[in-house]
């Protein structure tokens, strides 16, 4: 398997079944519920959210069995890159990897930005930029250690996370039907969601907001980019997939209910998590810095996952002459550090919110991210496509794939007409029109520089024969 048997040599296997679940998990519950379910609804009603949940929730579905596949097919460092590279084009997998490395660390800038803001409610003479410094060393610091050290931090992490949307969720029915009084109000039952209320500004906003909810549930795919790391990557990734769905779904769609059914939409914005705000009016004591604590945790979770994704996908990138050499070294505790700090520096685009507001420097980072993980959506769903019809051409028997995507062709292409959709819908938005031509402006000078550069130099397949070929060959 060429650089994927070098890979595995070098980058030890020593996540668990129970690390790769919280992974994925710890990935997407962070600022995209915490912070962006409340904007979302101010923006779009509460029924514009939920039918974006909702519809971003099928997208997550189809993204997910088809890199499930993939990745119990070929669990290796890299993932849907190296996917990318083998079964479209070199020049494919050159392209979506720097664009989800581009996104993946930026997000990490939006969750130290988002960490800042939630300082405020304690410290609200401090500016936000100087907690983004101080979050930024912490976690340069926890990635610089071992793998194992990373994955246990990240399960606890997770963990804490889950409990707090369990809590909230309870919190939130008591207070909806009566059963715990809410300060200055009545209890709420279900008039904020009557159905003049549900769409204020109208049904064609939602696919303005699909960006929004495209970033909240960025980070599943941290189960491709952890095989390479994780133990019998064959039995824990499909059991992972499903689990994290099934998950991620429940508490969003909960969350997004609670929320629109106890504030008015004019209520829920940016500037404070409507979960804190909540326990503030429910009145339990010590409850809102509890949750105000438990949220900055989850919240520098999710930029650790970022971090750890990033890092790992420019590792691998270097091994496949797809990014500088020394991005490909090890330390002596097994850790790409070289990729590690790079990966930080664009962390501090965070640090914008020292000469511009915050909250739009929130925005901004969040789209960037947002189109770049759709992208790279896309290129997920068309390597799947690309890699059955390859492997049923050569002779490849359904029955001896141990994970497969039904109702094979439909469901990787309707995959990638619904995120090219959503980028379409982008186009007819001022706000995110110049992110959208930089991230599609950006991916076109990727492919076309690669594709020339090989050209030039005569390389023709920088990955030698693919693993479809080497399988085949071998049973036939």
């Amino acid at each position: 398997m060429g650089n994927q048997g070098v890979q595995q040599e070098q980058l030890n296997r020593s996540m668990k079944r129970r690390h790769l679940f919280m992974l994925s998990l710890g990935g997407v519950i962070g600022t995209g519920l915490f912070l962006n379910a409340g904007y979302t609804i101010n923006q779009a009603g509460a029924g514009g959210a939920l039918i974006g949940y909702i519809f971003g929730g099928i997208i997550l579905y189809l993204v997910m069995v088809c890199l499930g596949e993939l990745a119990v097919y070929m669990p290796v460092t890299g993932s849907f890159q190296t996917y990318a590279s083998k079964f479209i084009s070199p020049s494919a997998g050159f392209s979506l990897g720097w664009m989800y490395f581009i996104g993946s660390a930026t997000t990490a800038g939006v969750e130290f930005t988002a960490a800042g803001i939630l300082m405020k409610r304690w410290f609200p003479d401090i500016s936000v930029w100087v907690w983004c410094v101080i979050f930024i060393l912490l976690l340069f610091l926890l990635n610089a250690l071992t793998t194992r050290g990373f994955a246990e931090a990240e399960y606890w992490f997770s963990g804490i996370k889950v409990v707090a949307v369990i809590f909230f969720i309870i919190i939130g029915v008591g207070a909806i039907v009566g059963i715990i009084p809410l300060e200055d109000r009545p209890a709420p039952l279900m008039h904020n969601l009557a159905p003049t209320s549900l769409f204020p500004a109208g049904i064609a906003i939602l696919f303005v907001t699909m960006m929004n909810v495209i970033f909240s549930y960025q980070g599943s795919e941290l189960i491709g980019i952890a095989t390479g790391e994780s133990e019998e990557p064959q039995k824990n990734i499909p059991r992972a997939i499903r689990n994290v769905l099934v998950r991620i779904i429940v508490f969003y769609l909960a969350s997004i209910i609670i929320l629109s059914a106890i504030f008015p939409t004019k209520e829920l914005g940016l500037l404070e998590s409507p979960f804190v705000t909540l326990m503030d009016l429910a009145g339990i004591p010590f409850a809102p810095d509890i949750m105000n604590f438990v949220i900055l945790t989850a919240i520098l979770s999710v930029g650790n996952s970022c971090i750890y994704a990033s890092t790992r996908l420019l590792w691998a990138m270097s091994h496949e002459g797809m990014a500088p050499k020394v991005f490909g070294k090890l330390s002596k505790r097994k850790v790409p550090f070289s990729a590690l700090v790079f990966t930080m520096i664009f962390s501090l685009l965070s640090l914008l919110t020292s000469v511009i507001a915050a909250d739009t420097v929130f925005v901004l980072l969040m789209s960037i991210a947002g189109i770049s993980v759709t992208i790279s959506w896309i290129g997920i769903a068309l390597s799947q496509f690309m890699f059955r019809r390859k492997y049923l051409r050569q002779g490849g028997k359904l029955e001896d794939l141990q994970y497969r995507v039904p109702f094979y062709p439909l469901i990787p292409l309707i995959c990638i007409v619904f995120c090219v959709s959503i980028l379409i819908f982008l186009a007819f938005d001022p706000t995110q029109l110049i992110g959208l031509l930089i991230g599609l402006g950006f991916l076109v000078i990727c492919y076309f520089s690669f594709y020339f550069k090989n050209r030039v130099s005569g390389t023709t397949n920088v990955h030698g024969p693919s693993q479809v070929d080497s399988d085949l060959s071998q049973k036939n």
